[in-house]
């Protein structure tokens, strides 16, 4: 059984442009994964020689993105991640906020990894 858990980072960035990176394989592939390529709803995340598999369930322009990972047999699990954008309308910060999941042991661990990939895409953005 995994737990749900949430991270916000703040981004210097406008929602468009990140929504750019967080939907588009080639986007996803600067900061995210090694490699990502789709074929439908189905994106495929490779990582060395690691390769997951995730069906893009939620997708709102500018606003949000939702994939639920995929078993050995491309069945959907009960595990997803979804990214956010919001802007306040008042300041204009840009905040994304992950939702994630990990087993209770290694939440802490997760979330330096999502911390790490951020700051790869602030990289990317020209934001860090």
């Amino acid at each position: 059984m995994k737990e749900k858990y949430e991270v916000e980072f703040s981004i210097n960035a406008s929602p468009q442009l990140l929504y750019q990176y967080i939907s588009d394989p080639s986007g996803l592939s600067e900061w995210f994964a090694d490699n990502v390529n789709s074929r439908g709803e189905i994106y495929s995340f490779s990582w060395g020689d690691s390769l997951e598999k995730a069906k893009l369930v939620t997708k709102k322009a500018d606003e949000r993105v939702r994939y639920r990972w995929l078993d050995e047999q491309d069945a959907e699990t009960d595990y997803y991640f979804e990214i956010r954008i919001t802007k306040d309308e008042l300041t204009k910060d840009v905040t994304l906020t992950v939702t994630d999941f990990a087993e209770l042991d290694e939440v802490s661990e997760s979330k330096q990894l999502w911390e790490n990939q951020i700051s790869d895409l602030k990289q990317v953005l020209g934001s860090a």
